[in-house]
C-alpha cells in the first residue's frame, strides 16, 4: 500500500464495499444524507469527527493511514532531540511506532529491489538494528 497519497474518501468507500453495509445503514450512522456520503467517498479528505464516525461503524482505524504516511514521509526534525518540548496539554506519542503495514511495506521495496536496506535506513530513518530484525523474521 502506498501510504504517499491518501484519498481517505476511496479507502472508506471500499472497507464500506468489503463490508456489505448498505448505504442507508451508513447514512443513519453518519447522520449524513445520501449525496453526502457519495460527496464524502469522492472527497481526499474529510473532517475528524466524521472520519472517527467512519472508523468506528466500519472498525477501521483510517487514522493509521495518516499515522504510517507521517513515519514514513516526514523530515527528521530539526529540533534538538535532547531538548523536552512535550506538552502536558495534548498527548504525547512516539513516532517510532512501526505497524505490521509499515513493515510489509518497507520489505516489500527491499525484495523488489526498489531500494536497498541503506536507502531505507536513510530515506525513512528506521534504525539499522530494526530493519535487521524484520528482516530476520521472514
Amino acid at each position: 500500500m502506498l501510504y504517499k497519497e491518501i484519498h481517505i474518501g476511496n479507502f472508506i468507500k471500499e472497507r464500506a464495499e468489503e463490508l456489505a453495509i448498505s448505504t442507508e445503514r451508513i447514512c443513519n450512522f453518519l447522520k449524513k444524507d445520501e449525496d453526502s456520503v457519495e460527496k464524502m467517498y469522492k472527497s481526499a479528505s474529510i473532517e475528524t469527527d466524521l472520519l472517527l464516525r467512519c472508523s468506528k461503524l466500519l472498525e477501521y482505524d483510517f487514522f493509521r493511514l495518516y499515522s504510517s504516511h507521517l513515519i514514513l514521509y516526514s523530515p527528521p526534525s530539526a529540533v534538538d532531540k535532547k531538548k523536552n518540548h512535550r506538552s502536558d496539554k495534548i498527548p504525547y506519542f512516539r513516532k517510532n511506532i512501526y505497524t505490521q503495514e509499515i513493515k510489509e511495506f518497507i520489505i516489500r521495496k527491499i525484495q523488489s529491489g526498489e531500494m536497498t536496506q541503506t536507502d531505507i535506513i536513510k530515506e525513512y530513518s528506521i534504525p539499522k538494528s530494526t530493519l535487521h530484525r524484520w528482516l530476520q523474521k521472514l
